[in-house]
Order: C-alpha cells, then sequence, then structure tokens
C-alpha cells in the first residue's frame, strides 16, 4: 500500500528519519551477552521458494532431528507468515571452532534415505527451496561476491558483496540433483568492552554459512563424531537419486570471527540488499514529479473555479438575465443519495478502517517499532489495529448513511462489519484449504482460524455497531444546497466521460507515485525478502492520498460540468482506478518476475493479489471519495443559490 502527499519540511524529515531504520528496534528486544562456550542456540525456521509460494517446517524433510522437538511458541503474525521455529542437533558454542562433526548417524552407519524421502528431497532441490535457520534470532544469510567491472583487468575488478537469505537446499546439474549435506557456520561476534577484572561477553553480530555438497565416499569420519574434510576441490558432490535409496552424511563446522559491528547495528547486512540508490532516486523522482502535477492541476482548478463562482454570482446579482450553465445547473440534484446507500456507506466505512489501519501501521514501522529482528510484529499489530479501528470505520459509515437518508442503522452496522471482511475470509479460507491440501506450514491451523473468528466477532463487530450507532445518532453532514423532489434528466454523455475512461485516467497518477515502492513490497512478499523503508513508505503513501484526492476533485468537477449529478458511486470507483494499475502490474510481475508454473503457487498468487488489489481500491476510492464530497459542499456553499 503506498503513496501519497505532503510538503517539504514533512519531505526532509521523514528523509532523515529513513537513513537509519535499521538500528531501531522493538521495546522489550534486549541483546543477549554469551560468555566463552556459552551454548548459541541454532533453530530452524521453515523452508521457502520463490516458485511455488509453500513454505514447509524444517522436519517436512529427513534432517537430523535432536532427542526432543521443541516448538517455539509464535505470535498471530509468524502463525499467518508460515513460520514453525524448532530446535536443532546443531551444538554451537561461544567462540568456539568445529572443524568438522558428524550431526547424525556413525562413521561406520551414515544416514539412510528411503525411495520416497529421496523422491521428497530430490523435489524439494528441484522447486529451488531455500533453509533457514536462525542464531540469537539472527537469520542465516548466504555471501554472494559479484564483480562490477566485468570488462577490465582483474586487478580491477571491484568487489561486490551481497547477501542471499537462507542457503539453497541443493542443486542441479546435467539432469542431476545435488543435495547440500555440510554446512560451513561462520558467526561473527563483537566483544563487549568491560571493566578489568571481568570475564568478556559476546555478542553475536552475523550469521553466515557456506554449503557444500560432499559425497558420502570423501567424508572421513570417526568413532567420535569427527570428520575430515576432503582437500580442495578434488570431491565429488552427494547426488541424491529419487529412484532408489540414499546413503549420506549430515555434516557441519563452525567458525568464529571478530566482528567491529554493533549490535544494534547487526541487521544492517540484511537490510541492504537491494540498490538503495535506485531507491533514494525513485523517490525522489516520484515526489518531485506527483508534486509539480499536483501543483499544475490545484492551480488550474482553482483558476476556474474563482472564474466559475464570480460568474454564477454575477449572473445573481444581474437578476438571472442569462441562462445557468455548468456544475451550478445540477445544485438541486447534486446531494441526491445514490443507489444502495447502505452498501456504499459500508464500503466506505470499511476504507475508513483501513486507511486508520494503514496509517499507523506505517508510521509506528518508521518509527523502527516493528523491526524485522520482531518476527511477526507487523502483521499482528495489522491484525489488530485493523480490528480496534472497526469504531473509527463504524462511525463514519453510520453518520454518512444517515446523511443518505438511510434508517435501518442496525443492518448498516452489520453491512460494515461483515461485508469486505467477509470477503477477505472467504478468499483466505478457500486458499488455505489448498495449502492444507499441499501439507505446507503456510496454512492457518484450524485453532488460530478459530481465534481471528472470535476476534472478528468479539472485537471488530462490536466496536463496529459501537461507532455505527454514535455516528448515526450524529447530526449528518450539512448540505449547502437543498434536492429538488423530481430529478432532472441528464443530457447524453461524451465518449471521455465513460467510467471505465475515468478509471483509466485518473489511476495513472497515484499509480505513478509508487510503483517503484510496489516493486519491492512486492519483492518482499513473494521473493522472501525484508522490506523495512518505512520511510519512504510513509512519504509515499503521503503521496498518495495528495494525488488521489486532487485526481478525485478533478474528476468529479468534470462530471458536474457536464450535468451529471450522480457522481457518488462513480467517484468512489474512479477514485480507486490506480487499482486497476496494480493488478496490471501484478500480472506483469507473475510473467516476468517469477517462475511460478503450477496451478496451486498460481491460485494464491492471483488469490492473494485480488485480495491486495480489493484492499487498494478500498482505501484509495475512500480517500478520493471523502476530498471529493468536501470538494463539492464547498463549491456549492460559494454561489448564491435561490
Amino acid at each position: 500500500m503506498a503513496a501519497a502527499m505532503d510538503w517539504l519540511p514533512w519531505s526532509l524529515l521523514l528523509f532523515s528519519l529513513t537513513c537509519d531504520t535499521g538500528a531501531f528496534y522493538v521495546p522489550g528486544v534486549a541483546p543477549i551477552n554469551f560468555h566463552q562456550n556459552d551454548p548459541v542456540e541454532i533453530k530452524a525456521v521453515k523452508l521457502t521458494s520463490s516458485r511455488t509460494q509453500l513454505p514447509y517446517e524444517y522436519y517436512s524433510l529427513p534432517f537430523c532431528q535432536p532427542n526432543k522437538i521443541t516448538y517455539k511458541a509464535e505470535n498471530l503474525g509468524e502463525v499467518l507468515r508460515g513460520d514453525r521455529i524448532v530446535n536443532t542437533p546443531f551444538q554451537v558454542l561461544m567462540n568456539s571452532e568445529k572443524k568438522c562433526e558428524v550431526l547424525c548417524g556413525q562413521s561406520n552407519k551414515p544416514v539412510t534415505l528411503t525411495v520416497e524421502q529421496s523422491r521428497l528431497v530430490a523435489e524439494r532441490i528441484s522447486e529451488d527451496y531455500y533453509v533457514h535457520l536462525i542464531a540469537d534470532n539472527l537469520p542465516v544469510a548466504t555471501r554472494l561476491e559479484l564483480y562490477s567491472n566485468r570488462d577490465g583487468d582483474d586487478k580491477k575488478k571491484e568487489k561486490d558483496v551481497q547477501f542471499e537469505h537462507g542457503y539453497r537446499l541443493g542443486f542441479t546439474d546435467v539432469n542431476k540433483i545435488y543435495l547440500h549435506n555440510h554446512l560451513s557456520f561462520i558467526l561473527y561476534y563483537h566483544r563487549e568492552d568491560l571493566e578489568e577484572d571481568r570475564e568478556h561477553t559476546y555478542r553475536v553480530v552475523r550469521f553466515e554459512v557456506i554449503p557444500q555438497s560432499i559425497r558420502l565416499e570423501d567424508l572421513k569420519a570417526d568413532e567420535k563424531s569427527s570428520c575430515t574434510l576432503p582437500e580442495g576441490t578434488n570431491s565429488s558432490p552427494q547426488e541424491i537419486d529419487p529412484t532408489k535409496e540414499n546413503q549420506l552424511f549430515f555434516t557441519y563446522s563452525v567458525h568464529w570471527e571478530e566482528s567491529d559491528i554493533k549490535w544494534a547495528s547487526r541487521w544492517d547486512t540484511y537490510l541492504t540488499m537491494s540498490d538503495v540508490q535506485i531507491h533514494w532516486f525513485s523517490i525522489i523522482n516520484s515526489v518531485v514529479v506527483v508534486f509539480f502535477l499536483s501543483g499544475i492541476l490545484s492551480m488550474i482548478i482553482i483558476r476556474t473555479l474563482r472564474k466559475d463562482i464570480a460568474n454564477y454570482n454575477k449572473e445573481d446579482d444581474i437578476e438571472d438575465t442569462m441562462e445557468e450553465s455548468g456544475w451550478k445547473l445540477v445544485h438541486g440534484d447534486v446531494f441526491r443519495p445514490p443507489q444502495y446507500p447502505m452498501i456504499l456507506s459500508s464500503l466506505l466505512g470499511s476504507g475508513i478502517q483501513l486507511f486508520c489501519m494503514i496509517l499507523i501501521v506505517i508510521f509506528v514501522a518508521m518509527l523502527g517499532m516493528l523491526s524485522p529482528s520482531s518476527r511477526g510484529a507487523l502483521m499482528t499489530t495489522a491484525c489488530f489495529l485493523f480490528m480496534f479501528m472497526g469504531v473509527f470505520g463504524g462511525f463514519s459509515a453510520g453518520r454518512l448513511y444517515r446523511t443518505l437518508k438511510g434508517h435501518r442503522w442496525k443492518k448498516g452496522a452489520f453491512c460494515t462489519a461483515t461485508l469486505y471482511p467477509g470477503v477477505v475470509f472467504g478468499i483466505c479460507f478457500v486458499l488455505n484449504c489448498f495449502i492444507w491440501g499441499k501439507h505446507s506450514s503456510g496454512a492457518v491451523p484450524f485453532p488460530t482460524m478459530v481465534a481471528l473468528l472470535c476476534m472478528w466477532f468479539g472485537i471488530s463487530l462490536p466496536l463496529v455497531y459501537l461507532g455505527y450507532y454514535f455516528g448515526f445518532r450524529k447530526q449528518p453532514y450539512d448540505n449547502p444546497v437543498r434536492t429538488n423532489q423530481i430529478p432532472r434528466q441528464i443530457p447524453e454523455q461524451r465518449w471521455y466521460m465513460n467510467r471505465f475512461v475515468g478509471i483509466l485516467m485518473a489511476g495513472i497518477l497515484p499509480f505513478g507515485a509508487m510503483f517503484i515502492e510496489l516493486f519491492f513490497i512486492f519483492s518482499a512478499i513473494w521473493e522472501n525478502q525484508f522490506y523495512y523503508l518505512f520511510g519512504f513508505l510513509f512519504l509515499v503513501f503521503i503521496i498518495l492520498v495528495v494525488s488521489c484526492s486532487q485526481i478525485s476533485i478533478v474528476m468529479v468537477y468534470f462530471q458536474l460540468c457536464a450535468e451529471d449529478y450522480r457522481w457518488w458511486w462513480r467517484n468512489f470507483l474512479v477514485s480507486g482506478g490506480s487499482a486497476f494499475y496494480v493488478l496490471v502490474y501484478a500480472i506483469f510481475y507473475f510473467v516476468n518476475k517469477l517462475d511460478i508454473v503450477e496451478f496451486i503457487p498460481s491460485l494464491l498468487y492471483f488469490g492473494y493479489t485480488a485480495l491486495m488489489v480489493l484492499s487498494f481500491w478500498l482505501l484509495t476510492g475512500t480517500i478520493g471519495f471523502y476530498a471529493a464530497y468536501m470538494f463539492v459542499r464547498k463549491i456549492y456553499a460559494a454561489v448564491k443559490i435561490d
């Protein structure tokens, strides 16, 4: 969700806030100090693939298991993300090296994968699955060294180091499948400065892994579970033949290095994986273009309006010697209630609920209180905030419903509380059934689903009713002109006043302001990247609000000038025009950026995309509707009408 609004001082403030987002952490997340040889627990999170979009828990594959498997108690956000954090048998001690150790099995008894297990492992490797581990809540990363100067001498080549989340489960080569069965852990620690005569403490500040595939014959293991790695490149990789049983060793080594990185900055490595310069350039470009266009639009519309109002008032002074024309002509019908006022007010109430939730989440995240280090916090906060914002959504919907001459407030409140959330829940439930069928950890467990339903009907629904009750009792919006009893005839409209043409025209400016940010958000969702530039996102959200409001005002002005007073629904639909472009971009992203070929992953992608587009349409449509409503009330209050 992204994009819109205000002014140079805000821009400078927000840009300064984005410079070091990674150094802030949610209150209560304190560093853990380790002493020499203290155990550092390695936990597994899940297996992910951008090709299938189906996460699996770590022990869905035949990895070595500890004596007792213990799952971490997870928050709502972690469960919805498909995280299943579990302990592993890796034995890692602070600042203690391990050259090579067998994880499970004995020197004369390697691990044997059955045909079924071998087939499953081979399938996961061919689907490009990554394994995600954590040490001291820090995710493992694979170092990638890229050379930027390809044409020059080797000496002049500059090494560009990037990090990939997790490590590849294996690789394929010439139609053969190989498993990474040896992990070389490289952990970096920061030595804390202490007073003399006190034991040093250490903090983990980076967690890297170098995965290797080493066949059984090249690994020499002894009775103490130690092993010897082959020297140089003499070894062959460990092949997994899906048609027969496979024998192998799971091994690992541990290497510690001291680092100058402090604990507060340890996430910077993970949060600088994308090209920040491109991000800066595109954001600044969007800001400049949008404010330039917004300034031109505002100047044109204000000058035109002043001229219109002056002419209309002059006509009244001349005692109507000239015939009325333009938007003043429809003053007796412009506030005529539209069809289906209950549905319109309910959708706008849900839009207000979304707007409040998104604004608070982005602002709190911008302050660093929803850092990636607090896993699942962003989604948990968003879910709870949406529930509690029901009181504002209900209030705005109730007041608008009364303004539109509605009487059945109880039915309207129920519609507001269930229409949009019901659609979201229905789509998610259907998609969840398909994920269940794949035995993926991304499937929401039944108890969690029941808990979400209890939150919906136990928190959100009562709050919506409460807000709706007070909104309906409050004085309705004061419209400056009376509505005629007989509706006037609407002249035939030009082709460019068609609703779909309006959607195409109105959606360009808001989408243009946010489409670069949309790329980073899509990458975070579908390619398992971290999204952390919430300062940028807040600025883009401000731009979105400004551009949606101004485009909406321009569109409703043109419509009223064409003597078409049926603006309520049309303006709501047209203002959400950028959602159409988001849908087009999502299809483009699916075709060009993702390598999804199977039916269920494609269904998941387009199912969740449909929810994003619906939510974005509600958000932008609501912003545009209220801007247009204020504009219409303002201009009709400024002219003299008998």
